[in-house]
């Protein structure tokens, strides 16, 4: 049987989603204030034929198509977010929004997913329920969490829920498809040392708070070299130091911030102790107070096995052996779809945007753009998986 990425009748569908990826890009929404994109995704899957639910955590959108007797039910996850970069491109569809871009390629994931409804709700070939997640506020790393506590499951149940991202620096097309560990946990930790300020010129009136962050600074690159074995992996990098406002003026206050990052849940829990007692001893050392605030942003992801291996069917079907990945390490990028496998099984896949030029460029860099030869890859990886799963 000819794939649908070989029939020239679906490549033409194709290009109308294209279009309109291109133009999500040029309208980019941050967070979760996408109501263009949401309306956007509503109004169509409406004029397809599905059950469309808006409001869902915000401005999230699921839509539902059933078909046959079958009691399957599966999810798939587009996002639909963009980040606050202003674009670099010269692309005709750029960024109409000065300071706003889709520079991950949501605007990519969202076309996918609709090209895939379209072309579902035309075709069929499946017996169940067909759950479609569109999601705001991926980059923020709580869209998933406000989705799923508005009642995203109990309202939609799924017996898998699944989701793709393409990924520059992996070949055009080519799939990364496996179990277990896709994306490190992420923590976001705000550091607060408060001292006594004073004049510049008389720092022995004053107590410092930014010699305490200096030495914290120095101590926290210790944190993985001397507390995790060597079989273990982590990240804590400094994100941003501020204090003071003026050349002689000692502040009463100084504030960094870190990103934590971790594969394994019990290395997760040695970065944060280890941070924490640091912090803590380099500003008893100084004499001053230190607030810290450890947030808890999302945990690792974890593939699930049988869920994988008919993903890993599915994508095979849509797209060829050859273009499934043998080995692709696990990425310390962090995914709110975390949450979303931790309520139910499924699995998260990786879609090679390509090797060179904008579609080679790294994500959440102003020069990047997504490739649009995925759109119809990608939707050929969701409608084979629907009808592998909806059986």
């Amino acid at each position: 049987m000819t794939r649908l990425i070989n029939d020239p009748a679906f490549l033409r569908q194709c290009e109308d989603f294209v279009s309109i990826r291109q133009d999500i890009h040029s309208y980019p929404e941050l967070g979760a204030d996408v109501p263009r994109t949401s309306q956007l995704v509503a109004d169509l899957l409406k004029e397809w034929g599905y059950e469309v639910h808006t409001g869902i955590g915000g401005l999230g959108v699921v839509g539902v198509l059933r078909q046959g007797n079958g009691s399957k039910r599966l999810g798939i996850r587009a996002d639909m977010d963009a980040l606050p970069i202003l674009e670099k491109t010269d692309v005709p569809y750029r960024s109409k929004c000065d300071g706003h871009m889709h520079a991950c390629g949501h605007d990519g994931h969202t076309a996918i997913l609709l090209a895939a409804a379209h072309y579902l709700a035309r075709h069929r070939g499946f017996d169940g329920t067909l759950n479609l997640i569109f999601q705001p506020d991926e980059e923020g790393l709580s869209g998933a969490k406000a989705m799923i506590e508005d009642g995203l499951f109990s309202r939609f149940p799924c017996d898998a829920v699944y989701a793709l991202h393409n990924m520059p620096g992996i070949a055009e097309g080519v799939a990364a498809v496996q179990t277990g560990i896709m994306t490190s946990s992420s923590d976001r930790v705000t550091i607060t040392f408060r001292g006594k300020g004073g004049h510049g010129a008389l720092p022995h009136r004053a107590i410092d708070p930014t010699v305490a962050m200096a030495a914290t600074i120095m101590a926290l690159q210790t944190v993985v070299s001397r507390n995790l074995s060597p079989m273990e992996s982590g990240v804590v990098s400094i994100g941003t130091v501020r204090a003071g406002t003026t050349s002689n003026v000692i502040p009463e206050t100084a504030e960094m911030v870190l990103s934590v990052r971790a594969m394994a849940v019990d290395t997760r829990q040695t970065l944060e102790r280890r941070i924490r007692a640091i912090v803590e001893g380099q500003a008893a050392a100084f004499g001053i107070e230190a607030d810290i605030r450890y947030d808890h942003m999302v945990p690792a992801m974890l593939n699930t096995e049988e869920e994988t291996a008919i993903l890993r069917q599915a994508v095979a079907a849509a797209l060829g052996e050859e273009r499934l990945a043998r080995e692709h390490l696990p990425a310390y990028g962090s995914e709110d779809f975390a949450w979303m496998i931790e309520e139910v099984p499924g699995s998260y896949f990786m879609l090679g945007n390509g090797l060179e030029g904008a579609v080679g460029c790294s994500v959440h860099n102003p020069h990047y753009d997504f490739n649009d030869q995925l759109v119809p890859a990608g939707a050929a990886c969701w409608i084979e998986l629907a009808r592998t799963f909806l059986v």
